[in-house]
Order: structure tokens, then sequence, then C-alpha cells
């Protein structure tokens, strides 16, 4: 039931800054950034369940760990980045915000190199 709780936080961060950005705006953004801490923490502790389910898939299969690091980096940088760029978005610095999405993009495109490479490399041999 951590939704709720998230949610909770969520609505209560969004009526806060809402009621706040006609006095003071420069706080509703400080709200903004804290209740996104706070539910970007909670995904962290949801993260351990996901490495726990690698380490046991790894187990399962007979496949290079490497790989499936490389999986989870990805998917890291997927979801560190979309938190960074709405906050940029939200304090008014969509460009930045942009930014960031670019280099999460080619890092991710760095990163996927040596899997795509593997995949290829597979189908050449049966082929």
């Amino acid at each position: 039931m951590d939704i709720v709780k998230i949610s909770i936080i969520g609505i209560a961060g969004v009526l806060l800054a809402t009621f706040l950005r006609k006095e003071k705006s420069e706080y509703s953004i400080l709200i903004s950034m804290v209740v996104c801490i706070a539910v970007f923490m909670f995904l962290i502790g949801k993260m351990q369940v996901v490495l726990a389910f690698a380490k046991r898939l790894e187990s399962m299969l007979s496949i290079d760990s490497s790989y499936i690091a490389l999986i989870l980096k990805m998917i890291g940088i997927a979801y560190v980045a979309g938190f960074a760029m709405d906050i940029c978005k939200d304090a008014g610095y969509s460009a930045i915000g942009s930014q960031l999405e670019t280099f999460a993009k080619i890092s991710i495109l760095v990163l996927s190199l040596p899997i795509l490479l593997t995949f290829l490399e597979t189908i050449g041999s049966i082929l």
C-alpha cells in the first residue's frame, strides 16, 4: 500500500505548492522538489526488490551477468534522468531538462553497444 502513501504525499505537495504559488512562488518550487525527492527515496527502496529479482534471474539463466547489469544501468539512467528532467521543467528550466534527456539517451546508447554487438555476432554465427 505504498502507492497510497506516495499518492497522499504527492497530492498534499501539489495542493501546498498551488496555494503558495500565489504568495511565494520560490517556495512552491522547493515544495515540488522535496515531494519529488521523497517519492524518489521510496523508489530506491523498491529497487532493492528488482535487484534481488535480477540476481535470482541471473542464477536461473545461463547469461553473462554483465548483460543484466547493463540493462539495469540503462533502466536506472532512464529513471534518474526523467526525475531530474521533470524537476528542471517544473522549475521553468526546460532547456536544461531537455539537455539532461539528450545526455541520458546518449548514455543509454553507449551502454547498449556491447549488447547490440553480441546480438549481431550471434545472428551472424547462426546465418
